[in-house]
């Protein structure tokens, strides 16, 4: 089926020549006559078109007298006003249309079975068929598995935070090795970021190859190895060991997680879904200092704080494992030549019909997967056509790079995050001299934190991000002079 191609003809007695393979449709309004040119089977189908409302004009100037070369058609999508709506009997018959309404952003295919049901039409490269309806199962799953390595990350921080006090103390570390320099505690609560460095590294030589959701289970993998390699250390080195493992994971995480969401997710709530994994992170650092603060007294508690995250991870192994593979990813690697167009174009199909949750008809996930390959080979043309890296340093990109460098540089320079590592110890010398009561009030930390990026999670659209963020700069201006 060819693509809809509605043009008005020119101001004049005489129209247009029929192409090829259409039909024409006339309509008469009282600004002037118009012809419409659809695929002929939509023209004679008995069950698609009924009726064709709201056809107006161009907003052009009238042109009166206008010699004929200089006659021109207008494509109707490039009106202000365009075409309003196909009229079809049921939405089996308004499929044939679906392409036509990808390919033309001003046509809108109205269906008429159960209460005028619209389907709109979306965004060149998305297609109508991204609008296919999911299932409240199919989006929970795809999010909450990959979220769940955010999660481990957030946990992280949290647990090492009691954690930090627990191995260095004499009374509660439980091993003969407990009298640790500053760098070596240092290495402890650090060590997991080390391996995310290096995850991170490592992630981008081989995400491509993977694939995104078997980068996660890799991360899984490592998690509950980096877990019980620390939680069962029996010296220092293995300590470090374990938790450079553990860090490895949280790279190979944090890179696929975002990446799986965004590729497997409904398009309408693709940006409110990565947000939430964000909201996951702090989750995990309240769950880590609650562990903490259960475990603080406990002789080798620090072990059960680093090890409990492994049940966790194992989880997130399984659930991974058992959601389909990354319908994009698929064709990604059959545009790159790594795999059969045709093969790989079956298996995103399978695969996007575990993840509908549904029962779309194929026309509609056939064309979901025409759209993605078309917009997944304009973007891989655009990479392969090259650019240079030091563009970034020229023109509007250097100023782009300057604010988004310059704001992850101060939000780590304020020692944010080193708070959160060290928050038990940092209220321990702070006045709260019992590791338990220190642990207690670093809950509050984790919760406020928590209830604050839920709110810049679900509010962001309505408060825009430029007021949060200036918001958040003076809050952390202003507790810093008022200490």
């Amino acid at each position: 089926m060819g693509n809809l191609a509605p043009y008005l003809p020119g101001r004049g007695r005489r129209g247009i020549k029929k192409p090829r393979g259409l039909a024409k449709l006339n309509t008469k309004s009282t600004a002037m006559a118009t012809s419409v040119y659809l695929p002929s089977s939509f023209a004679t189908s008995a069950t698609a078109v009924r009726g064709i409302t709201s056809l107006v004009t161009t907003s052009r100037p009238r042109r009166r007298c206008l010699p004929r070369s200089q006659r021109r058609l207008y494509p109707l999508g490039r009106s202000p006003a365009a075409m309003d709506a196909f009229h079809v009997s049921s939405t089996q018959a308004a499929e044939p249309l679906l392409h036509a309404a990808a390919a033309h952003r001003r046509l809108r295919v109205r269906t008429h079975a159960q209460g005028a049901e619209e389907l709109p039409s979306t965004e060149a490269g998305d297609g109508a068929a991204a609008e296919a309806g999911y299932s409240l199962a199919s989006i929970i799953l795809p999010f909450v598995f990959p979220a769940l390595g955010g999660l481990l990350f957030g946990y992280d921080i949290g647990a090492t935070s009691g954690a930090t006090i627990s191995v260095h103390s004499a009374d509660l570390s439980g091993t003969t090795w407990f009298n640790l320099s500053s760098v070596q505690l240092g290495l402890v609560a650090s060590g997991s970021l080390y391996g995310a460095l290096g995850g991170s590294i490592l992630a981008y030589r081989i995400a491509d190859f993977l694939g995104r959701r078997i980068e996660l289970v890799t991360a899984a993998a490592l998690y509950i190895s980096g877990a019980l390699v620390t939680g069962f250390a029996p010296n220092f080195v293995v300590l470090i060991i374990g938790r450079l493992l553990y860090g490895v994971g949280i790279g190979l995480a944090m890179h696929g997680a975002p990446l799986y969401i965004a590729e497997t997710c409904p398009p309408k709530i693709r940006g409110t879904l990565i947000s939430l994994k964000e909201l996951f992170i702090v989750l995990g650092i309240l769950f880590g200092y609650l562990v903490g603060s259960f475990e603080i007294d406990v002789v080798g508690g620090w072990r059960y704080m680093f090890g409990l995250s492994a049940p966790l991870a194992a989880i997130m192994a399984v659930g991974m494992w058992s959601l389909p593979p990354s319908p994009r990813w698929l064709l990604l690697r059959a545009v790159q030549g790594k795999s059969p167009l045709e093969t790989n174009k079956k298996k995103a199909f399978l695969a996007l019909r575990r993840l509908k949750g549904v029962s779309p008809s194929d026309m509609v996930l056939k064309e979901e997967i025409e759209n993605n390959l078309v917009s997944i080979k304009a973007a891989y043309a655009e990479q392969g056509s090259g650019g240079n890296i030091l563009e970034i340093f020229e023109g509007a990109s250097l100023k782009a790079f300057i604010i988004g460098g310059g704001l992850v540089l101060f939000q780590q320079i304020t020692g944010q995050p080193s708070v959160l590592y060290y928050a038990t110890s940092i209220l321990q010398t702070a006045g709260f001299s019992a590791a338990s009561d220190a642990a207690k009030v670093s809950i509050l930390i984790g919760l406020f934190k928590f209830v604050m990026t839920g709110v810049a999670v679900f509010k962001v659209d309505d408060l825009g991000r430029r007021p949060l963020l200036i918001g958040g700069v003076s809050g952390i201006v202003s507790n810093f002079a008022f200490l």
